[in-house]
């Protein structure tokens, strides 16, 4: 087992990612900015390095910074979470040839799926399902990726194959349109991840957002942990997530868990990964893989019982995965709201000092979150200050927790978005089940 794990990130994951370590008796470290001396994590660790000032470029995304806090304190490994560096090849390469573990996938693993394009080809190889597609980046030649188009058939999507988040993408109805669609969505991609390059899918109008979660060792070993819903969004954001998703077709559901599977061991995966697809009229339709924990993993790990920290920690230390496919079985139902420091109306950030924080509790009922009364909330970073996860027997039971355990969530002192979700929960439509990516907007009217 690894013997001292430098956390490279901040906030509830860091949190998470302590408590997982403490479990399996690896001691921590936990690196901040000035700005987040008084996290929960920093005074919970081991020990604690300053890694620099309050903005992420010269703190959490310092690679030079993160490694000489590793050098120091004679760390084994790094786990950097999720956000910051968690998906950066460059940091995942570097980390290893310092003689450190990178708690994550491959460097060469992380390019190939952080680059849309390569992304696709080898989830095709794999025999995974794809969005009908460009089959590559877009040339320069504007009568072939006209006649590309016309392939497809409108409504394309033009997308930069380093994009994310929602980034570095733009819809075309019309065929007057595509040529100046792709050279604005190149020169926003070139300025936001710099890389130009673009390709083009076929835009799915009323889909719903499902994922699926693996666990592979590297070492010829791979599992799923079914799939989770995560169509309830804002501005290609996650707001609320659910597992299972309700609703999928059977046969649908069995093929695309055992192709991300099989994918996993094609590409030699190794650690925690997310398949996320596009699901519509029973087909689903692979649109990129997240190469890290996600934010949404605790709604899996209440369904199936697996600790995914554990399990990434565990196979960083070179041991194999602790499960069997045959061993995943699916109980019960989960939902995960998550809690934003900032005005359920305006959606700006809402900074400050909380003077009252009551985390709700009962059966079934997580709350992951860094907070206490008295922290103050910086303004620098992310707005996420916690996760009210709950579980049931069965959809209804989980999201009746849910409703009660919001109402029973109190942060004072900053506003939050628990209005919204409070809202979202007594929706009839999502109680329905099935809602697709559109619906959030649709219903805020943005």
């Amino acid at each position: 087992m690894l013997d001292k794990v430098l956390i490279a990130n901040r906030g509830e994951i860091a949190l998470r990612i302590l408590r997982a370590c403490k479990e399996l008796g690896i001691k921590t470290v936990a690196v901040h900015s000035k700005a987040d001396r008084e996290l929960m994590h920093v005074r919970l660790a081991d020990e604690a390095v300053c890694i620099g000032p309050a903005p992420s470029a010269q703190s959490y995304l310092n690679i030079p910074a993160l490694i000489s806090a590793a050098e120091v304190t004679d760390s084994s490994a790094i786990h950097p979470g999720y956000g910051f560096l968690s998906e950066n090849a460059n940091f995942a390469e570097q980390v290893e040839r310092s003689g450190f573990v990178f708690i994550g996938p491959r460097a060469e693993t992380i390019r190939l799926m952080g680059d849309k394009v390569s992304a696709i080809e080898a989830m095709k190889k794999a025999g995974v399902p794809t969005v009908p597609g460009s089959d590559g980046p877009l040339g320069d030649d504007e009568g072939d990726n006209m006649a590309i188009a016309r392939r497809i058939g409108y409504p394309v999507i033009i997308k930069a194959a380093a994009g994310g988040g929602g980034r570095g993408m733009r819809v075309v109805h019309t065929e007057g349109h595509l040529l100046s669609a792709i050279n604005v969505t190149r020169t926003e991609a070139h300025a936001a991840f710099g890389d130009g390059t673009v390709y083009m899918e076929k835009f799915l109008e009323r889909p719903r957002h499902v994922e699926v979660q693996v666990l592979a060792d590297g070492q010829g070993n791979a599992i799923h942990l079914y799939d989770r819903d995560c169509s309830l969004q804002r501005r290609h954001q996650k707001v609320l997530e659910e597992a299972p998703a309700p609703g999928i077709d059977p046969k649908a559901r069995a093929e695309v868990l055992e192709a991300c599977r099989q994918a996993c061991l094609e590409i030699n995966y190794r650690g925690a990964g997310t398949f996320e697809f596009l699901y519509e009229d029973g087909r689903f339709f692979f649109i990129e893989m997240n190469t890290r924990v996600q934010v949404e993993h605790p709604v899996t790990e209440m369904v199936t019982g697996v600790d995914i920290v554990r399990e990434q920690l565990r196979i960083a230390s070179g041991l194999p995965l602790s499960i069997r496919q045959e061993d995943v079985k699916l109980n019960g139902h989960a939902f995960e709201c998550r809690i934003n420091a900032e005005d359920a109306r305006t959606f700006m950030p809402s900074p400050g000092k909380v003077t009252l924080y009551h985390p709700p509790g009962g059966l079934g009922i997580r709350m992951d979150s860094h907070l206490y009364t008295g922290y103050t909330v910086p303004p620098h970073y992310d707005s996420l200050i916690g996760k009210l996860i709950t579980w049931g027997d069965n959809r209804e039971i989980a999201l009746t927790r849910m409703r009660n355990g919001l109402d029973e969530l109190l942060v004072e002192g900053i506003k939050t978005n628990t209005d919204l979700h409070k809202d979202l929960v007594r929706d009839g439509h999502f109680q329905q089940g099935g809602v697709n990516i559109h619906y959030l907007e649709k219903k805020l009217g943005s």
